[in-house]
């Protein structure tokens, strides 16, 4: 699919990894819908960046830890910006939890934005893509779903769940639309990490470095612009779960 005057919808959008994925969506000629929780002052800075490059990108507010909020934002996109070709899901909670405090209301939160947030927007907007003929799905997953961090127990479950989520609908809206998934592993450092934690992560993957968002937007570019890829995920973590 070429992504030039396609619209999409970027979750998380206002900052690190979505941020730059919206960007570069836009860069190759997407209308981009640029979703955020809170963070509205650094949704409207990109907003005006991509704008000020000659794109095109409108901003819009939602709590994914709303069902309803979920769906109205979907019609909001569709309303404002035109039908969606193209649905990149990669709003994320992601805080420890460790073993001993851990309850329901933890699995709760990162079910319901890293899980069931992707579920209702692919059900959603997938269904429609179906009906036109064609559509790209990616949700944004982690390398550590297979190889988790101690004490991120409820968020790892969640992210395996965004797995099997996209192996199911890849085969539920075939051959109309792909959908794919990305698991990325030390893209940026941790916020808060300390120059040891960082030198700890890079001691464990094999390239050294960390990848830096543009990683992770080469590949959802290669996703959507690739038509003959479904089902599945594409692990860019610079060869850390080989370790």
């Amino acid at each position: 699919m070429e992504l030039s005057g396609r619209t999409a919808l970027v979750t998380g959008a206002a900052r690190r990894i979505g941020r730059a994925i919206a960007r570069g969506l836009a860069t190759r000629g997407a209308r981009v819908a640029v979703h955020y929780g809170r963070s509205a002052a650094d949704a409207q800075a990109l907003i005006d960046e991509i704008r000020a490059a000659g794109g095109t990108a409108e901003a819009f507010a939602a709590d994914l830890a709303d069902p309803a909020a979920v769906l109205a934002l979907a019609a909001r996109v569709e309303a404002e910006l035109g039908p969606v070709d193209v649905l990149i899901n990669n709003a994320s909670v992601f805080y420890a939890t460790p073993l001993e405090t851990l309850g329901e209301r933890e699995l709760d939160d990162n079910l319901a934005i890293n899980l069931k947030a992707p579920y209702l927007l692919s059900l959603r907007l997938g269904r429609a893509m179906r009906t036109r003929g064609a559509g790209k799905i990616v949700s944004i997953g982690d390398a550590g779903a297979t190889h988790p961090y101690r004490d991120y127990l409820p968020y790892y479950v969640s992210k395996a769940g965004v797995v099997a989520l996209t192996e199911s609908l890849a085969r539920a809206l075939a051959p109309a639309v792909q959908v794919n998934c990305i698991a990325p592993g030390p893209i940026l450092p941790p916020s808060g990490a300390s120059a040891e934690d960082e030198a700890r992560i890079l001691a464990r993957t094999p390239l050294a470095r960390f990848g830096g968002p543009e990683a992770v937007v080469a590949a959802v570019v290669y996703l959507v612009e690739n038509d003959f890829v479904t089902g599945t995920t594409l692990v860019v973590d610079g060869g850390r779960s080989l370790v």
